[in-house]
């Protein structure tokens, strides 16, 4: 019963969020997902690490397919979310904790960029 009810409210979390929090959401769920893949390769848990894996590059396609194309920027982080996509598939395949890493503070940066995004807008109105 408690996790149907955590599961509800995850799903009423993501159906009323807005584009923006969607987004935040997706970075920290990346995050997530990239410590729980270095936590499997840790254990020598080849199989979880390739699911948490697989998730990070999940999120990676969805970032990639919900860019608004209209605005110049756009091009700049499909490169960016591409490059990132490529080292998660190098990492899983090569269960490299090192490029976990280094995806996982691009994603860090991300983040914490557009929460400050997100609070200047909040000001602006």
């Amino acid at each position: 019963m408690l996790h149907n009810a955590a599961q509800a409210y995850q799903n009423n979390q993501v159906t009323t969020a807005t584009p923006g929090e969607l987004t935040l959401m997706l970075y920290n769920g990346a995050i997530r997902f990239i410590k729980q893949a270095k936590a499997a390769i840790g254990q020598q848990n080849v199989e979880q690490a390739h699911q948490h894996c697989l998730r990070v590059q999940e999120i990676l396609y969805e970032l990639m397919s919900t860019l608004n194309r209209d605005y110049p920027i756009t091009e700049e982080f499909l490169k960016m979310y591409d490059y990132m996509l490529r080292r998660m598939i190098e990492a899983n395949v090569n269960k490299d904790v090192s490029i976990l890493s280094e995806v996982e503070e691009l994603f860090v940066q991300f983040r914490d960029t557009w929460k400050e995004a997100m609070a200047l807008a909040k000001q602006q109105g």
